[in-house]
């Protein structure tokens, strides 16, 4: 049964330059029709399920003006929401205003996700994005004015040209904003964007690595509960821990994913067939076996890792009659701890290499 949603806007004032994110620069025409087709999408899939958790995402959902953002809010009355909900809305620094929290307050909003990315002038023009510090001071501020009391920003690191002294001083002006979540992200140049296009090189392996290392340690006050997400005790996002402990979700929107009733499956990303109910573009009907890798593979991505008694009585098998895992644990990739199975912390940086060693294993 899904617990959470995730609602997807494709729509941004500009496109940024390593994004390979389902978006689209901003129509008006285009967005009032995709709001109608995401209406429609949510009352032909949805079956009335109590949510826990609700995001919606982009591209930049404050991209929308003032009256489609109501008009997105209304949207989500359709959604029958548990007592405790955690609602989260992203934006961009230039979009936040009091008009605008306003709104998002009354539809309930109460996290907010702001997508900063860097202070530094170059990293700034290698994104193709803008931000001031002392602007994100005065927006946070005025978040916070607004009753708004769970903020994550978003932090992105080892970007083409960075030097450590670059990213020493972003983590420091972030913390000066002292949010209560920072998400940050080592940069992936991916196909379709334009710094693939251009031909940058990714920075020095070495440098990507010790940049992380850095980042672990100048957050340690903090609770470091996935590998790249950081926060104060109990700010933690409910909504990203339905992902990585393989819960159930919906995905509603242009080129969003869900999980739901067994089955995995993404949406399309033609505009043209979404605007018209075409909205699924494929499906993944989920065996057992298959339920218990993602179980492996998503959950490993937590700090804590998978608890062994949960996994036991979610399957009704011990994990490690699932997966052999001894190499793993000679090699120090793992770590088996009484209630747990997780990654080994001076390994978390080459996650990736020992999730698809276990990929292999089932």
């Amino acid at each position: 049964m899904a617990k959470a949603v995730y609602m997807h806007i494709p729509f941004c004032h500009k496109i940024c330059n390593y994004c390979d994110f389902c978006k689209f620069i901003y129509n008006e025409k285009i967005a009032d029709a995709y709001l109608v087709a995401l209406k429609n999408e949510i009352i032909d899939r949805y079956m009335d399920e109590a949510i826990s958790t609700l995001y919606i995402g982009g591209g930049t959902p404050s991209a929308l003006t003032l009256k489609e953002i109501r008009a997105l809010l209304e949207l989500t009355k359709l959604f029958k929401m548990e007592d405790k909900y955690e609602f989260t809305f992203e934006m961009n620094l230039e979009d936040i205003n009091k008009e605008l929290l306003v709104i998002l307050k009354y539809y309930g909003v109460n996290r907010l996700s702001i997508g900063i990315e860097s202070f530094q002038p170059k990293n700034l023009t290698f994104m193709g994005r803008q931000a001031d510090f002392q602007d994100a001071l005065a927006k946070i501020k005025l978040c916070r004015e607004m009753g708004f009391n769970n903020i994550n920003v978003d932090l992105m690191y080892a970007i083409p040209k960075e030097t450590m002294k670059d990213l020493k001083k972003d983590l420091d002006l972030f913390l000066k904003l002292e949010p209560d979540h920072i998400s940050t992200y080592s940069l992936i140049i991916e196909e379709n964007t334009k710094a693939f296009i251009d031909n940058y090189d990714t920075i020095d392996e070495e440098l990507d690595y010790n940049m992380y290392l850095y980042i672990c340690k100048k957050l340690n006050n903090a609770h470091h509960y996935e590998l790249s997400n950081f926060a104060l005790p109990g700010y933690e996002s409910k909504h990203n821990l339905v992902y990585w402990d393989n819960e159930e979700y919906y995905g509603f929107g242009l080129g969003a994913a869900g999980y739901v009733d067994g089955v995995r499956y993404e949406n399309t990303k033609n505009l043209k067939k979404y605007l018209v109910g075409e909205y699924v573009k494929t499906r993944e009907l989920v065996n057992r076996e298959s339920k218990m890798k993602y179980e492996v593979i998503l959950g490993l991505r937590k700090i804590e890792g998978i608890n062994k008694k949960k996994f036991q009585d979610k399957y009704h098998i011990d994990l490690e009659n699932v997966f052999d895992l001894k190499k793993l644990f000679k090699d120090k990739d793992l770590i088996n701890k009484k209630e747990y199975i997780c990654i080994n912390p001076d390994k978390l940086y080459v996650m990736n290499e020992i999730l698809l060693k276990i990929e292999g294993l089932i």
